[in-house]
């Protein structure tokens, strides 16, 4: 998006590394931390000016929740903003995309822990808060409905119209300034066909944001901008309604025809009719009481080691790890007890793979400051990605480390019960090991009340109603996903879940027509027969996949499944020994349980204990890779079947 710069944080990934020197002089300015209702405000700006930006902020937050009553804006995590007094001491903090700094006068980093708003109160030609807002407009948008859910054009476009947000005596409200570089290439362009506009994903936007998206964003502007204002405001009400069929998982497509009672060729003509009035107004909302927050700011103090761990931090955030090793080393020099500088440090180990260190820092993070729920949370987080390989997690955790983690996490959440993520590791650690199922269920619901937009947590609650045996329960909450995901990813990783827990649905089908009936969790034969023929496991070979030409069928143990880089290797005991079989991945192998042994969530690791499969490969021998063949199905049986009686 020009003149944008959006990093969304993926706490598993590698950091970009770049670095302008930090210069020794900036450890001479004075900072202040201020603290608002909504925000916690670091910066070398005098205090007036910080606290101005503190009333700006929440002011457009208050505005924003107002005029969409019906909606609860939260974000789950907090938000920090860094005040910088000029240009020049903002310049090192600043992010960098390929080596070189982005030229910004403001920026949002939305992350998983902790949101970051940088800006300088220094006058220049960029309004810094327009960016801010936009941003901010995401983040609570995306939090509430989610990016699945919320179509691209009307995301982009609300953050847009937003992002104009001014505010006059505390109660003067405008909303909807004129962006005259959008009127302009409105005018001299000829407009996108809403069809296509409104068929264009996220990931279209990011990826063409140089190209023709310039046009996109503006006529996205101008449409939002013509639904709150055009046409005598008679579009406003139908907002709501196309929001409210949007919650509801109803297409994008059926709910806009169905809210704005037109289709796209009338809403198009609608467009260019509003393009060629006078040059836009803004809404103007007047307030009988001012919005004030003057009153509710506190200033608190900050020491200096402080202030270099804030600015450690926010380096960590902005993926720029060298120069965050630098300040938060600085933080500990000044104040070795320092919990904030050695909490982020041990996450920047982490990301290292330097694990045994990291998990010194943490430990003496939660030394210092035992009642950081943020500590907890590290630390937990640690030790799951302690037992990652080559960037692929391992779901097998030891039962000390599953014991550790829950009491770090339970621990977090009491500390603080509105953070979603406590909740999400815990249930997912419950997941893996197969354990308190039920509370898990009840903890990632809970984390998706806090944060309903998030799609991860989706997957998890799926996974776990698969392990609960809940297969139709887990198809009805990912299949919107893959109906409307926000994004490819989303939608691959949809449509493979659900090809899976189909895959589960017909083998229950096939064994059921076989004679199989649902008992509890298990397939289970009811009848008894003498005969071996049509005795119960009869019923079950019938229902097992069949070779295909080239392919061998065995009974075999599964021992372990290792992921890498490279893909999945499945090693199987025989009576003969072990036996190593590849595949690409997880979706070329078709996985289907007929034992209670194990549940719908197949994942990387040892087997413990280990289970009786039936597979079908297609031999192939790779001397380098000790593999036999490549596997095509594994389908997991009661530990007494014979597949040969």
């Amino acid at each position: 998006m020009t003149k944008r710069f959006t990093v969304v944080i993926v706490i598993v990934l590698y950091f970009l590394a770049a670095s302008p020197a930090w210069s020794p002089a900036h450890a001479r300015d004075t900072w202040v931390s201020v603290r608002s209702k909504n925000f916690l405000l670091v910066g070398n700006a005098s205090e007036k000016k910080v606290r101005q930006v503190a009333s700006r902020l929440e002011q457009f937050r208050e505005v924003f929740s107002r005029i969409l009553p019906r909606t609860a804006f939260t974000s789950p995590v907090p938000t920090i903003v860094v005040v910088f007094k000029s240009d020049s001491s903002y310049k090192p903090f600043k992010p960098v995309v390929d080596g070189k700094m982005v030229p910004v006068a403001g920026f949002f980093q939305p992350g998983r822990e902790v949101n970051y708003i940088t800006l300088t109160t220094e006058k220049s030609e960029e309004n810094p808060y327009s960016v801010i807002f936009h941003e901010y407009v995401h983040l609570l948008v995306n939090n509430m409905w989610g990016r699945s859910h919320i179509p691209a054009w009307f995301n982009e476009g609300l953050a847009e119209y937003y992002s104009t947000f001014d505010i006059e005596d505390d109660r003067k409200i405008y909303l909807g300034n004129l962006i005259s570089s959008h009127l302009q290439l409105l005018r001299t362009s000829q407009l996108v066909p809403l069809e296509r506009l409104f068929a264009i994903d996220y990931n279209s936007l990011d990826r063409d944001k140089h190209k023709a998206s310039g046009l996109l964003y503006a006529q996205s502007w101008a449409l939002i901008h013509y639904l709150i204002q055009g046409n005598q405001g008679k579009r406003v009400s139908q907002l709501g309604v196309f929001l409210d069929h949007l919650s509801q998982n109803v297409p994008a497509d059926k709910a806009f025809r169905q809210a704005f009672q037109t289709d796209y060729a009338g809403m198009e003509k609608e467009l260019r009719d509003y393009l060629r009035l006078p040059p836009y107004r803004a809404q103007i909302i007047t307030f009988e009481k001012k919005i004030e927050f003057r009153a509710e700011l506190k200033t608190i103090p900050i020491t200096e080691a402080e202030a270099q761990a804030f600015l450690g931090d926010l380096l960590f955030h902005i993926q720029r790890p060298d120069d965050a090793k630098s300040k938060l080393e600085a933080a500990l020099a000044l104040d070795s007890r320092l919990a904030m500088a050695h909490a982020t440090f041990g996450m920047l180990l982490i990301q290292q793979e330097k694990f045994a260190e990291a998990k010194e820092h943490l430990q003496q993070a939660l030394t210092e400051s035992p009642s950081s729920y943020l500590a907890h949370y590290y630390y937990a987080y640690a030790l799951s990605r302690e037992l990652t390989t080559d960037g692929q997690l391992v779901y097998d955790l030891p039962p000390e480390t599953a014991r550790r983690m829950r009491a770090e996490l339970v621990r977090s959440i009491e500390l603080k019960p509105d953070f979603p993520e406590s909740y999400h590791l815990l249930a997912f650690v419950n997941l893996v090991t197969g354990e308190q199922l039920d509370e898990s269920i009840g903890m990632i619901r809970r984390a998706i009340e806090l944060s309903p937009g998030s799609e991860e947590f989706l997957f998890v609650q799926a996974q776990l109603y698969i392990r609960k045996q809940d297969v139709e329960g887990a198809r009805r909450l990912i299949l919107p996903l893959a109906a409307n995901g926000a994004d490819p990813k989303t939608r691959a990783r949809a449509e493979s879940l659900l090809a899976r827990i189909s895959s589960i649905q017909e083998a229950m089908a096939r064994f059921r027509t076989a004679g199989g009936e649902r008992s509890g969790e298990v397939l289970v034969e009811t009848q008894t027969d003498k005969d071996t023929n049509t005795g119960p496991d009869s019923h079950l070979r019938s229902a097992l996949r069949k070779p295909k030409s080239g392919e061998r069928q065995i009974q075999a143990m599964l021992v372990r499944i290792d992921c890498d880089a490279k893909g999945i290797v499945v090693t199987l005991r025989l009576d003969g020994g072990l036996v190593r079989l590849r595949a690409s991945s997880f979706e070329e192998i078709g996985i289907t349980t007929f034992s209670s042994d194990v549940g719908g969530e197949i994942t990387c690791g040892v087997r413990k204990p280990e289970n009786a499969v039936i597979v079908c490969y297609l031999p192939e021998s790779d001397v380098r890779a000790r593999t036999k063949g490549t596997i095509r199905s594994l389908e997991f049986v009661p530990s007494d079947f014979k597949l040969n009686p």
